[in-house]
């Protein structure tokens, strides 16, 4: 059930809109359903409309007025909620939503249960599907009702009365949505021909600039060099920035003026005070230098670094979770920056659906996530280039932590992050099948002789028997070889790297463990072989590893099997 709550200053006006029925053509048979004592006098049941709809206007303002005469009456003495059931929902009597009213004015402060001197007010039905509430403010002791915050609290009772009548379960939010376009500001752009509204365009401008930028002052330089845009920064009288509007070139209202947005407009956590925050203290990437073979993959950074997201969301501390998430937020943004176009619409897409789950009350301790947002910043220095194999290794650990975000999110019941999170998975995975494809195909053509399979085959079931038939069977099989060849080539022991690629994160979730170990093991085999004395301890160390039984208390990686997403939504 769904509630909009508004007010106003002509108690007649809104009744002669409830039992219209010639304007208002849905509107079928308004009645009452029930009202502050359950005698209002009902124009929809009455021989004489008129003369009954003046009466009830009079009852209902009735304490209006003798407020007024002591001055004591507000101007806006009409609040009026409108509740609406969902078109799967079973019909509703006469009596069950008199029910829903009663609880929705006694949630709201309108009209407390058990207090006598509660507001007067009237819920008329003049549809199948839903019901309005309308009421004057002041109550029988001639004080104005205290009604704040009465849309969420009339949210919180309809939560309650969905579950009670078996009605479908509306996903709610915690007020950290980024606000929506107007209907003026959708009909403007349909006008211009334009398929987002200015307020959309901005706010993916500014957070993919965000995404790139590596200081606030950075951040500014970058806004003030837009194409395109306006940009106006304003200052405290000290010189430090205060804050900044922007607006895009020849987008004016009726006056002529341009249509400015400041950054909190666009979205609560793109105020400047709360960019400035995110962006302190992240280290520069560094600059490329000519002739440095040993310089590390930025991919491989950024990917390493998300890696390491669901064991900070499997911790206690709830801010370092959600700083965690936000920043794995701005690595999304980063993503159409540099992929290739065939990849634009779904990883736009999934940035677009991520931005709502980045964000929740919970309070995100910033600087807990600086490594993570510093490996995202190196990745504006590394275009999509060569087979495309460090954008579908990023892909590939990006499933895994959208799915462990859903379910941080749902553990806490944030029920519009989840449902925005499941969203971002589907497009991610259409983004990875795509990107994978072509690098693991590359791979698997550079097929080492079959002896040498064998040999990787072996250190396979010797590492992992739980999965080695089913990595053996999988298509990805044989690039999964190559890589282990290529390792081998650069000096590293295949069947430690394996040990190591099995280390670093559980298997079970993974839908094709193959894929996931081939690019672990590409990660891991671009970096400096161990020495004679390094493989050593760490043949000991597996040694110790395999003999010691894990904890039956030790924390598992998420599964599906204890999500909402389902089977087809598993990673790759």
């Amino acid at each position: 059930m769904i509630a909009k709550i508004g007010g106003g200053k002509d108690t007649a006006g809104l009744i002669r809109y409830l039992f219209d029925t010639k304007k208002a053509k849905d509107h079928t048979d308004p009645h009452l359903v029930a009202s502050w004592d359950g005698f209002a006098p009902d124009p929809g049941r009455a021989d004489d409309f008129d003369a009954t709809k003046r009466l009830l206007v009079a009852d209902l303002d009735l304490h209006v007025k003798q407020a007024r005469r002591l001055g004591r009456a507000p101007e806006r003495h009409v609040w009026h909620c409108s509740i609406r059931a969902a078109e799967t929902d079973h019909h509703l009597s006469d009596e069950e939503w008199a029910d829903i009213a009663r609880r929705v004015v006694a949630a709201t402060g309108i009209a407390p249960d058990g207090d006598p001197d509660g507001c007067r007010w009237v819920a008329v039905r003049h549809a199948p599907d839903h019901i309005h509430i309308a009421a004057t403010k002041v109550r029988a002791d001639l004080r104005t009702a205290r009604h704040w915050n009465d849309y969420l609290t009339a949210d919180r009772e309809l939560a309650a009365i969905e579950k009670e009548y078996g009605l479908f379960h509306v996903v709610r939010g915690d007020r950290t949505a980024a606000k929506r376009p107007t209907r003026a500001e959708q009909e403007k752009a349909r006008r211009q021909g334009r398929q987002t509204t200015s307020r959309e365009h901005l706010r993916t401008t500014v957070r993919q600039l965000v995404s790139i930028a590596t200081s606030p002052k950075e951040f500014l330089t970058l806004l003030d060099g837009l194409d395109g845009v306006r940009v106006d920064a304003q200052h405290f009288p000290s010189g430090d920035v205060r804050g900044y509007k922007i607006a895009i070139e020849g987008d004016t209202n009726a006056a002529g003026q341009p249509v400015w947005f400041s950054g909190s407009e666009l979205a609560s956590d793109l105020s400047f005070p709360k960019i400035r925050e995110r962006l302190t203290g992240i280290e520069a990437p560094p600059a490329p230098e000519s002739g440095n073979r040993r310089r590390p993959n930025p991919w491989h950074q950024a990917t390493a670094a998300a890696e390491r997201i669901p064991h900070h969301l499997n911790q206690d501390d709830d801010t370092v979770a959600q700083a965690h998430i936000a920043a794995f937020g701005e690595a999304l943004d980063i993503l159409p920056l540099l992929a290739p176009n065939h990849l634009l619409p779904q990883l736009q897409q999934a940035a677009l659906a991520f931005e709502r789950a980045s964000r929740s009350r919970i309070r995100t301790k910033q600087d807990q996530a600086r490594a993570l947002r510093g490996a995202v910043r190196a990745l504006r220095t590394a275009p999509f280039t060569g087979d495309g194999s460090g954008l579908a290794m990023f892909l590939d650990v990006a499933v895994l932590v959208v799915i462990a975000a859903a379910h941080w999110h749902q553990a806490r019941r944030h029920d519009q992050q989840v449902a925005a999170a499941h969203q971002t998975l589907a497009h991610l995975q259409t983004a990875y099948e795509h990107a994978a494809a072509q690098p693991l195909a590359a791979l698997a053509q550079r097929k080492p002789p079959a002896r040498t399979v064998e040999r990787h085959a072996q250190h396979l079931r010797a590492v992992l028997p739980d999965h080695a038939d089913e990595v053996l069977a999988d298509p990805a099989w044989p690039a999964l070889a190559a890589a282990l060849t290529q390792a081998e080539t650069a000096d590293h022991d295949p069947q430690q790297l394996l040990q190591h690629a099995a280390r670093q994160r559980a298997l079970d979730d993974a839908r094709s463990t193959a894929r996931t170990l081939t690019w672990r093991i590409k990660r891991l085999g671009t970096r400096p072989a161990p020495s004679e004395q390094a493989r050593a301890a760490q043949a000991h160390t597996a040694t110790i590893t395999r003999a010691t039984p894990p904890p039956s208390s030790a924390p598992s990686a998420p599964t599906l099997a204890t999500s909402t997403v389902n089977d087809s939504s598993r990673r790759r």
